[in-house]
């Protein structure tokens, strides 16, 4: 084989390599060997101590080798591992050579894939090319469609916009006006809108062709819906209509057809306003007019000019002109009695004047007043919701109200102007209040400046109708009024139930200018009542009287179920007063001696010798008490029942005159005890005090 002869001539090749490095090896050495003759001791010794780890080097010096020596004998043993070398390349030479093949295989099979990578890489390069092309034209492409859809938008925008379908004409011409109709009305708008508005619109060839078309539409559409708003305007005009159900359920569904009006047809809209104004003051105005003109039937006179407090009862002729009702009214002049539940009856529905008079009903002013206020509120509020969702204008209701307002003003006016009651003034006073108050949680302020106008009203004529009172009282003939009677006077009562009934009405509003008005009438009839008193010739008689009327008026106070006020106070503690000074002259009446020794005497404090009482001073009245005590108590009990009418104050002041005569009884028997002599007497005198304080019991 020729793997043998190449494997020979490789390892001559190699041997003549050795060898001439062999050679190089010797020169070099004979050269380091002349040159180590030259170093100086201090360098081999730097030398020897750097080598002397080495294990080679250690050997050689222990053995005392000499370096050439040594050298041979490695170079030996270099060529002989050469030639060991050799032959095993020569053992593997088929190896090798098989080995040599197998490389160049590869070789040629990779020259051959690098010319397919070449080639498959230029195609790549070329597909690169013509993707970054049509990616170039697939966004050319995109920005061209954006572009025409864009265009395509605004195009169908605008023709939709522009042009009239020929059912829009047939509905806005020939249609009926509904639901449908309301839909194509708002579509008319937006087409007329965007003609008017949209700059591109005005210069297109289209509009030449649409606007005339358009325009011939909206006025056909101004002229039906008018004609059908007036319609239904015109319903609300026949009677026993519910005006309120035909606003709700027809007039809002048709809203839009205002709205159209506003934004088209200013003029039109403008007469349409007018006319519902027109319709709903002269329809709302008739309404309050007849019912004012029902509730004036239902109408109960509680007072007149001349039922005052101070005025006297035979005066004003009523007795004998007057039926059992019109006597059973008059309770009601100055008591508020069962007319303050009106102020719990507030948001009640109003009166239903026929069903009234079917049952022959009549009311208090107060009563129709608030029916009357209830009916202007609801009526109000409801317009006022209706005008503001219908119309858009708030301001609309008050041309709406003017004639409403008007004629509840004019009754109002009639009837204020000549009322005389004063109880039932305060009572329309706080309904005002009550119906200010409804309003407010409704959020409707339509009405705040005629409620308060209203309430401006009644506060002077409250005021001139109190004067009235207390002038009465001031301005009173003592004489006419007068009465040979001990018990409560009429004018008291009188003063009690309307006091009472003021302070009643004013428990939640604590109005100072009332609660000042009502100490002026206070005085007035205090003052009075002493006049009155001083007109019984005793002053007994003149205590007696006072007892009752004070009584009389603090049970009125308290039975009106409120605290009384000042009133009250201040009469309580002049009843306290006038019961001592009768306690006092009902003692003196039936113990004048016994009371008299007992105030005469000094104080045994500073009493002197001489002015200590003696048996013969006290032993008549100890026996004159223990003999007729028991028939004057009886006496002072008799007087007490014929006097008071109020049998529980009667016994109280029977209690006190007991209790004071105990008092100076018991002085008088602390005065006896110190009396030489004086326990002969103790016998009367202890019974005497069992008794008496038995009886307080």
């Amino acid at each position: 084989m020729d793997a043998a002869p190449a494997a020979a001539e490789a390892h001559d090749g190699q041997r003549e390599r050795f060898d001439l490095g062999v050679l190089v090896g010797d020169l070099a050495l004979d050269e380091d060997v002349a040159s180590d003759e030259d170093e100086s001791l201090e360098g081999l010794r730097q030398e020897l101590d750097d080598c002397k780890d080495d294990e080679e080097v250690a050997n050689i010096l222990a053995n005392g080798i000499k370096l050439r020596d040594y050298t041979k004998g490695v170079e030996n043993n270099i060529r002989q591992i050469e030639l060991d070398s050799i032959q095993d390349y020569i053992g593997e030479s088929e190896n090798l050579v098989s080995l040599h093949d197998q490389i160049r295989d590869c070789d040629n099979i990779l020259s051959q894939m690098e010319t397919v990578l070449t080639g498959f890489q230029t195609e790549i390069g070329s597909i690169s090319s013509e993707i970054k092309v049509l990616q170039e034209k697939s966004m050319d492409m995109g920005l061209k469609l954006k572009n025409r859809k864009a265009a395509e938008s605004k195009l169908s925008k605008f023709v939709e916009d522009i042009i009239v379908p020929p059912r829009m004409i047939d509905i806005i011409v020939d249609g009926e006006v509904n639901d449908e109709y309301m839909k194509t009305l708002e579509t008319l708008s937006r087409k007329i809108k965007f003609i008017e508005v949209d700059a591109m619109v005005k210069s297109s060839k289209a509009l030449k062709d649409v606007q005339p078309e358009v325009e011939r539409l909206r006025q056909k559409a101004v002229s039906k819906i008018f004609e059908f708003v007036i319609q239904k305007f015109y319903a609300l005009r026949k009677p026993k209509t519910n005006i309120q159900i035909l606003q709700q359920s027809v007039l809002l569904k048709y809203k839009y057809t205002i709205v159209f009006l506003k934004e088209h047809a200013k003029e039109i809209y403008a007469e349409v306003r007018a006319a519902y104004i027109d319709t709903m003051n002269k329809v709302l105005s008739a309404h309050f007019r007849a019912y004012i003109q029902a509730l004036e039937k239902l109408q109960l006179d509680i007072a007149t000019s001349t039922d005052l407090l101070g005025v006297e009862t035979r005066s004003t002729g009523f007795l004998f002109s007057m039926g059992k009702e019109s006597l059973k009214t008059r309770s009601s002049v100055f008591a508020l009695g069962e007319r303050i539940n009106i102020l719990k009856e507030i948001d009640q529905p109003a009166l239903i004047p026929h069903i009234a008079e079917a049952k022959s009903q009549k009311y208090p002013y107060e009563v129709l007043f608030r029916s009357l206020q209830k009916l202007l509120i609801d009526t109000a509020t409801s317009e006022y919701l209706f005008s503001d969702d219908f119309f858009g204008e708030e301001s609309l209701f008050n041309d709406i109200f003017a004639g409403p307002i008007q004629v509840v003003d004019e009754h109002f006016n009639a009837v204020l102007l000549n009322c005389y009651d004063a109880i039932g003034i305060m009572l329309m006073i706080r309904i005002i209040h009550q119906h200010q108050l409804i309003m407010f949680k409704r959020r409707i302020p339509c009405l705040d400046s005629y409620l308060d106008k209203v309430n401006l009203s009644l506060w002077p004529r409250f005021k001139m109708v109190f004067d009235l009172h207390l002038n009465s009282l001031r301005n009173a003939n003592v004489k006419t009024l007068w009465e040979d009677d001990v018990h409560p006077h009429y004018v008291m009562r009188r003063y009690a139930e309307f006091t009472a009934s003021l302070v009643h009405l004013n428990v939640e509003y604590g109005d100072g200018q009332l609660d000042l008005n009502l100490e002026r009438l206070r005085m007035a009839v205090e003052e009075l009542l002493v006049k009155l008193a001083k007109m019984f010739p005793k002053q007994k008689l003149q205590t007696v009287f006072l007892i009752n009327n004070y009584d009389l008026t603090i049970s009125i106070l308290k039975e009106a179920g409120t605290e009384g006020g000042k009133a009250q106070v201040h009469f309580e503690e002049v009843l306290k007063s006038n019961i001592s000074v009768y306690v006092e002259e009902l003692l003196l009446e039936h113990f004048s001696d016994l009371i008299k020794f007992v105030k005469s005497r000094p104080s045994e404090d500073t009493a002197s010798s001489s002015d200590k009482a003696s048996v013969s001073d006290v032993e008549p009245l100890v026996k004159d008490f223990a003999g007729r005590w028991k028939a004057a108590i009886e006496l002072m009990h008799k007087d007490v029942i014929t006097s008071f009418s109020n049998f529980l104050c009667g016994m109280e002041i029977l209690k006190a005159a007991l209790t004071q005569l105990l008092l100076y009884y018991t002085r008088i028997t602390e005065c006896v005890k110190k009396i030489n002599g004086g326990s002969a007497l103790n016998k009367d005198l202890f019974d005497s005090y069992d008794s008496i304080d038995n009886d307080i019991r």
